[in-house]
């Protein structure tokens, strides 16, 4: 449970952050983080696009960089985009410098307020300069799409478990996910929409 869904005391690290928003309301917000990959955003857009739900994703800008046809597609479909930096960087294992130039070495194709931090991690100079300029996104649940040692009925079983009003949801539109990524994401739109759930993006 520390991985799905994040405790208090960790989300109190990056107190400005959001982590879940508003708890009385029976609303979930999709994110995706890690392209655009042309393999499995666009199916993602296409698979959004039929139950006409919005979601946010969080780019990488080398990503955005080399896959713009696959960018322009989230944009022009009416999603959200954030920044995730230019290339993935690990926020602990690389100077304040070095990471900010980064995201804002992204944001120069993403062009975006919204900001996720790889891995959920970053020091307190990096976490205290961007979000001068950046409102930080997190999680409430991550599916854990990504995890070779799950099935896609594992990452469903993460949705109907952890999921829970104003629920922030995590998946990944990345070649390392998209096995349980077309598994899960269908089934799981269904089950959230038969509990209830509407989808909104963050202003």
């Amino acid at each position: 449970m520390f991985i799905e869904q994040v405790p208090a005391f960790f989300r109190n690290l990056y107190p400005k952050a959001l982590w879940r928003m508003n708890p009385n309301e029976k609303t979930v917000y999709l994110t995706f983080d890690d392209g655009p990959i042309p393999v499995i955003t666009p199916w993602v857009v296409e698979l959004l696009g039929r139950y006409g739900i919005k979601a946010t994703f969080f780019m990488v800008g080398d990503n955005v960089h080399k896959f713009p046809q696959e960018f322009m597609q989230v944009v022009e479909e009416g999603h959200r985009v954030g920044n995730h930096t230019y290339n993935h960087l690990k926020g602990l294992f690389t100077s304040t410098r070095k990471y900010v130039d980064n995201v804002d070495q992204a944001d120069a194709f993403i062009h975006s307020n919204l900001f996720r931090p790889p891995h959920g991690f970053l020091r307190n100079a990096q976490y205290r300069e961007l979000s001068k300029r950046y409102q930080f996104v997190m999680w409430d649940l991550v599916t854990r799409d990504y995890s070779f040692r799950l099935y896609g009925e594992d990452v469903l079983a993460n949705v109907k478990r952890y999921t829970r009003n104003g629920s922030i949801i995590t998946f990944h539109d990345s070649i390392r996910s998209e096995s349980n990524l077309r598994y899960a994401l269908p089934r799981s739109l269904d089950w959230l929409l038969e509990q209830g759930y509407t989808f909104k993006t963050f202003e």
